[in-house]
């Protein structure tokens, strides 16, 4: 059954439940604060957003570029309102500003700024950029998304959750195309079936996975 769309201020429900995010409760009814996809079960209701800037997690798997080098480490451009951060002494080489790095988020303060650890350099490539509330369907359940989008355009990926995403090899314009249809229509269902039907004619070629990749 298609998930419901609401808008900001829209009436969710009015069965008493858990709060989940993007929802508020007003005169004992659940209201929507975003566009997005109504998520329910028995006893939790939130709302997964359609449009929006990243809002880190601890763990999360993102994608950067680095900008500047403080005294005690470097700052990295994850396209979030929030900077992050690199300690030196989370890092076995220096790093160049410009380099495009992989990592996970480490920590968040009360300001909203991510430390983020577990550093890797990725070399070549370039970066493409999707919708950070896309990117659950650009990886899929299980990583199966990714790995069609993988198998379909020869590209090997890393998949950012802020929505960057490292590119390298393969036909990248084919994989823009798929994006683009992902973003469209991520709130349809039997998505990877279409995204499959769309690279099926293309005739390219499987890619190599690169470690530490999602999925």
């Amino acid at each position: 059954m298609p998930r419901r769309i609401v808008v900001p201020g829209e009436l969710v429900t009015s069965e008493r439940k858990r709060i989940g995010k993007h929802v508020y409760l007003k005169d004992g009814s659940i209201f929507s604060d975003s566009v997005g996809l109504v998520s329910e079960s028995d006893s939790t209701v939130s709302v997964i957003p359609l449009e929006g800037k990243y809002e880190a997690e601890i763990n999360d798997v993102v994608v950067g570029v680095v900008m500047d080098e403080k005294i005690s480490g470097y700052t990295v451009n994850l396209d979030s309102f929030y900077t992050s951060y690199i300690s030196k002494k989370a890092l076995r080489d220096p790093l160049k500003p410009s380099s495009v790095v992989s990592a996970k988020v480490m920590g968040i303060n009360e300001l909203k700024e991510i430390e983020i650890g577990n550093v890797r350099v990725l070399f070549g490539g370039e970066i493409l950029e999707v919708s950070p509330v896309k990117v659950p369907r650009v990886i899929g359940k299980d990583g199966s998304m990714l790995e069609v989008l993988k198998g379909g355009t020869g590209c090997m990926l890393v998949v950012g959750r802020n929505g960057l995403i490292w590119v390298k090899g393969g036909n990248v314009k084919l994989l823009q195309g798929a994006l683009g249809l992902i973003q469209r229509e991520a709130h349809a269902d039997n998505l990877t079936n279409k995204v499959s039907s769309f690279l099926s004619p293309k005739g390219a070629v499987k890619g190599t996975p690169v470690p530490g990749e999602l999925g």
